[in-house]
């Protein structure tokens, strides 16, 4: 969004104030990075060839979270595997004003785990060895919780982050968290039940961080910025470490801002009974209809791309077992995923579509598929006529589809098509602000939100192999990532 746009986004927000409406306290996607809630799109260990005969490279993913306010804060730290947003991993974290905490995720055995040489203050205590990381687990699709994806650890090597802020601190959690040349005291009892959550107020919002893909044998990284929620609570949302809570679903009021073109819907009063969901304002302003995004399959380059899917509140609509899905999404989970239907259309660089060739599966050009995990990776494969690949070619992913195609480059329309009342959320009615000609409309009866709540972006390689230079040999890869456009279709 330009500054025009965030200018008028403000302007709304403080005109639908004036006259009653709720704006100002409302759940919205940050244009500017910073919020209250992060959701990183993908995170992955898995190994990839590295183009050397029998060697594989495993990728380590890097997090960093950074307050950037005045205040200490506690946050919850959650891990996602990717096939069905089953936990994996969380914890709570506290930072000091103006900290910044980082973390390693690595393969294991069979698994994966996470180490931290960072000093901030969590709850458990986080490794801080590389040779004996805090692993992620699998408690949450087994025994039973066994929700037919596989009850291996290996679901754990690839998914997703989110970081939600349960307050800002105050008082002796403040102090303990703070850090006094360089290291917080970390006094556990101040920092869990009765004195953290008495110290609690309202979170202020101001997290920023990243995540970084790296792949030191492939000499490849991607940067990967999380997407930030702003006005997700005005109330303190503290919960003890062992405590799932809280989740996305927990945002506070249950009103939504949504920006589509000039206009921009103020939704308030979501019902959190069914057929409402809890998690409706978080689903609504991460709303598409279309996903666009560009692909190099270059030869000369050994070039690859692969697509990240992410749908990070598939997991309150979507439950184990057969049948239909609560709403919005299409099917429960299932041995072979939970699937959607999506519409591919594929374009070259001078405009041409796709004519003999298919994607995921067979022909034509404008193509009705599925995406079925809740992190999926879409793998680009040249040509067209190539066997499967076992793995998605950049990244390794098992949670992938493939895209095979006859063009070298170009770029692909991903459509979510509204499958009788699937892919469109449907709340209660909006106020509209026009920020072209400042006008404001009476409240609609409904409002209706089109497409799948999604975020993700597109990694793409060069491969140059080894070059020569002077009296040895320099590896030569590159990796790029590419955050994905969208549209956003509302019909108040």
């Amino acid at each position: 969004m330009n500054t025009f746009k965030q200018k008028s986004l403000y302007a709304a927000l403080a005109g639908l104030g004036a006259l009653g409406a709720t704006g100002a306290e409302a759940v919205s996607v940050n244009q500017n990075g910073l919020g209250q809630v992060l959701i990183y799109p993908y995170y992955t260990v898995r190994t990839v060839p590295t183009g050397i005969a029998g060697t594989d490279a495993a990728y380590n993913s890097l997090l960093s979270v950074v307050n950037s306010t005045g205040s200490a804060k506690a946050v919850k730290v959650r891990f996602l595997e990717g096939k069905n947003s089953r936990e994996v991993l969380d914890f709570n974290l506290y930072l000091s004003a103006k900290d910044v905490w980082t973390t390693a995720i690595i393969p294991t055995t069979d698994g994966a785990g996470i180490f931290t040489a960072d000093k901030s203050c969590t709850i458990p205590k986080v490794s801080s060895s590389s040779a004996s990381p805090t692993t992620f687990v699998n408690f949450a699709f087994t025994g039973s919780n066994d929700d037919k994806g596989g009850t291996s650890l290996d679901r754990t090597r690839e998914g997703y982050a989110e970081i939600i802020e349960m307050g800002d601190v105050n008082g002796s959690t403040a102090v303990t968290a703070t850090h006094t040349s360089g290291v917080p005291a970390c006094t556990e009892a101040l920092l869990i039940a009765p004195v953290a959550p008495a110290n609690t107020v309202a979170g202020t919002g101001g997290l920023f961080g990243s995540m970084t893909l790296v792949n030191v044998l492939k000499g490849e990284d991607f940067g990967v910025d999380p997407t930030a929620l702003d006005g997700f609570s005005t109330t303190p949302l503290w919960f003890d470490a062992g405590d799932i809570r809280p989740t996305l679903a927990f945002v506070n009021p249950k009103t939504s801002v949504v920006v589509s073109g000039f206009n921009v819907y103020v939704t308030p009063n979501w019902p959190t009974l069914a057929p409402g969901n809890p998690v409706d304002p978080v689903s609504a302003v991460l709303m598409h209809n279309h996903v666009y995004n560009e692909f190099v399959l270059d030869v000369s380059t050994k070039s690859g791309t692969d697509w990240v899917v992410t749908f990070p509140t598939k997991r309150e609509y979507v439950f184990a077992g057969s049948g239909v899905a609560q709403k919005l999404f299409e099917n429960n989970f299932t041995a072979s995923g939970s699937c959607d239907t999506v519409v591919l259309t594929q374009f070259d660089r001078e405009e041409r579509t796709i004519v003999s060739q298919g994607t995921f599966s067979p022909p034509p050009p404008t193509l009705t598929d599925s995406l079925c995990w809740e992190a999926n990776v879409i793998s680009y494969v040249y040509p067209a006529s190539s066997a499967t690949p076992a793995q998605s070619t950049v990244l390794g992913s098992k949670n992938f589809s493939t895209v095979k195609t006859d063009f070298v480059n170009g770029w692909v329309d991903l459509a979510f098509p509204l499958v009788g009342t699937r892919h469109q959320l449907v709340g209660p009615g909006s106020t509209v602000f026009n920020t072209a000609l400042g006008t404001v409309a009476p409240a609609t009866t409904t409002t209706s939100f089109n497409g799948l709540p999604v975020i993700g972006f597109a990694a793409i390689t060069f491969e140059n192999g080894q070059l020569s230079l002077g009296p040895g040999l320099l590896q030569s890869n590159y990796g790029g990532n590419f955050n994905h456009k969208t549209t956003t279709s509302v019909a108040p």
